[in-house]
């Protein structure tokens, strides 16, 4: 019998890892990572008002979310200069992406709220998946395992040269 070692998914299937988030900005792990700034291995953009950051827990590889910097639960909230960057981002991740792994397509959204499926509830946040076609499988379906071909860490090293190159920065 073949094993499939995830190791990083204990907090997600764990009560740990279901746990709401506290309501303020002094615990939330975005603006805990935005803190952290180079110490923080999953925060591969930091613009002016908006950041880009790898999910912890993918779908994909590539897996990134676009976060105003602003801690906010609603996208009513942000000023035009927020949205802007937000969306700039996006155009910039869904390049940078395209470029390292030449994906079919992207899903991009936002998930206001917990029913509406915001994992991260209190800080609003924007996916950015690359998506190929056949990407889903029975893994996902039947073992409730994704299976991801590269480190997280290589993923960041990748994405952050990536963006660079995009942004001309």
């Amino acid at each position: 019998m073949d094993r499939l070692w995830t190791p990083w998914r204990l907090a997600y299937v764990t009560d740990a890892g279901r746990t709401p988030p506290p309501a303020d900005s002094s615990r939330c792990i975005f603006c805990a990572a935005l803190a952290a700034g180079e110490a923080e291995p999953l925060l591969v953009h930091v613009g002016r008002q908006a950041f880009v950051i790898l999910n912890k827990f993918p779908y994909n590889n590539g897996h990134l979310m676009v976060v105003p910097r602003r801690h906010t639960s609603r996208l009513a909230d942000l000023d035009s200069d927020e949205l802007s960057e937000m969306m700039a981002l996006a155009q910039a991740s869904e390049r940078a992406l395209g470029t390292i792994y030449a994906p079919h397509g992207f899903n991009l959204g936002i998930n206001l709220g917990r029913s509406a499926g915001a994992g991260i509830a209190d800080h609003l946040h924007m996916h950015v998946v690359p998506r190929w076609d056949g990407d889903t499988s029975f893994m996902t379906v039947f073992g409730e395992t994704r299976v991801l071909p590269e480190d997280l860490p290589v993923t960041a090293e990748r994405v952050r040269a990536a963006l660079r190159q995009v942004l001309g920065a």
